[in-house]
C-alpha cells in the first residue's frame, strides 16, 4: 500500500447538524496537519441539515477528507468509535465538530503522545479560558470533581474533546454510550497511563449544543456506576510472556 494510503495520524471528528462549521473546520484540520501523514475522517451522525452535503462537497479540495455517514443518530461516542475503526493511523486524534477545539492545538498532543513511553496511551486536552455559559462551567467543575473522586481518574477536564491515542489500546477498552467522557479512567483500567497539555478553547459560531446540564447529569449517574463496576471486575496479568 502507498503511504497516502497508511497514514500515521487519523483525525476522527464527529458531527450532527453541524452546517456551517464543519467545512471550514476540516479546512483548519488541513492546515494544522500540512506536511504530515495523516487523513480526516468525519462522521456525520444523521444530520438533518446541509453538513454531510457540505463535506461531500470538500472531497476534490481536500484529499486527506474521508466522509461516513450514519443511517440511524447513534450519538456522538459511536460516531467516533465508527471513525476509529475505518481509521488507518496508529495514532487518533479527536476533535468535536462544533470548532470550539482549535485545530492547531492537535499537533502538540499527538507529538507528546509519540515522544512518551510506549505505557502512555493518552495525551488529553484542558481547555483554557473556556467559552461556555456560567451555569456549564459551574455543572462541569462539579462533574470533574465527583468523577475523579468515585473513579480515581486523573484528568481535570475529561468532557475536551481534543484527545490524541493510541487506536489500538482504544479498541481494547469496553465501548458503552458516552465512553468519550470516560476514556482516561478506562485506560487507566487497561494498565497504561495519561498525560495532559492545556489548549485554547473557542467561542461555537454556528449551530448549538447537543447537550443540556440535566440530560448530561442524568446520563452521569448511570455511567459512573457503569465504570465504577468495570473497574471493580478489571484482573490485570502483569507482563505477559511468550514462550
Amino acid at each position: 500500500m502507498s503511504s497516502a494510503a497508511t497514514p500515521d495520524i487519523s483525525v476522527v471528528v464527529p458531527v450532527h447538524n453541524e452546517a456551517g462549521a464543519a467545512g471550514p473546520l476540516a479546512r483548519e484540520i488541513a492546515a494544522a496537519f500540512a506536511g504530515r501523514s495523516y487523513e480526516m475522517i468525519f462522521v456525520d451522525d444523521a444530520s438533518r441539515d446541509t453538513t454531510l452535503a457540505e463535506l461531500r462537497a470538500l472531497g476534490a479540495e481536500l484529499p486527506a477528507l474521508r466522509v461516513l455517514a450514519h443511517q440511524t443518530n447513534a450519538g456522538q461516542s459511536r460516531a467516533v468509535r465508527t471513525g476509529v475503526l475505518a481509521a488507518r493511523g496508529t495514532i487518533i486524534v479527536t476533535l468535536d465538530g462544533d470548532g470550539q477545539n482549535p485545530p492547531a492545538d492537535a499537533p502538540a498532543l499527538v507529538d507528546a503522545l509519540i515522544a512518551a513511553p510506549p505505557q502512555v496511551a493518552l495525551v488529553g486536552g484542558v481547555r483554557q479560558k473556556r467559552q461556555d455559559s456560567e451555569a456549564k462551567l459551574w455543572a462541569s467543575r462539579w462533574a470533574n470533581r465527583i468523577r475523579k473522586n468515585l473513579l480515581g481518574d486523573d484528568a481535570d477536564d475529561t468532557g475536551c474533546g481534543l484527545k490524541a491515542f493510541r487506536r489500538d489500546v482504544f479498541l481494547r477498552l469496553p465501548y458503552f454510550d458516552h465512553i468519550h467522557r470516560y476514556l482516561p479512567a478506562l485506560v487507566i483500567r487497561e494498565g497504561f497511563e495519561n498525560r495532559y497539555l492545556p489548549i485554547s478553547h473557542r467561542h461555537r459560531e454556528t449551530g448549538q449544543s447537543k447537550y443540556t446540564n440535566w440530560g448530561r447529569l442524568r446520563a452521569s449517574f448511570t455511567d459512573l456506576l457503569g465504570v465504577m463496576w468495570l473497574k471493580s471486575r478489571s484482573r490485570r496479568p502483569g507482563p505477559v510472556t511468550e514462550f
